[in-house]
């Protein structure tokens, strides 16, 4: 799981940021224009872009431009990656739970182990 390392800080990097989990909750419901994309925020296109370019960057979403329009899309492959290492992250957990639990357990009623 290291080689995904790098990978992964520059995704969680990318959702650590309010602006841009709003825009990848937009996306979820399908392609969009950065135009559409960037009405329900208060702020300059220019600085929008920079979390575009971010998120871009990190993989998480892909954009296309056709004429003037640029349009935004998730990159299904990066969730993927996260999902892959959160359950690791998860089995590692939950074993710990596991032996906790029979540790307490034990410690509490050692007859029943």
């Amino acid at each position: 799981m290291d080689q995904y390392s790098t990978r992964l800080d520059g995704i969680f990097q990318a959702l650590a940021d309010p602006t841009r989990r709003a825009v990848l909750t937009e996306l979820g419901k399908g392609p969009s224009s950065i135009s559409d994309l960037a009405k329900p925020f208060d702020m300059a296109l220019p600085s929008f872009m920079k979390h575009i370019h971010f998120l871009e960057g990190s993989g998480l979403i892909r954009t296309q431009k056709q004429g003037r329009v640029r349009t935004c899309a998730i990159e299904t492959k990066q969730f993927a990656m996260i999902e892959t290492w959160l359950s690791a992250q998860r089995a590692v957990w939950e074993g710990r739970n596991d032996r906790l639990e029979r540790f307490v357990l034990a410690e509490h009623d050692p007859e029943k182990l």
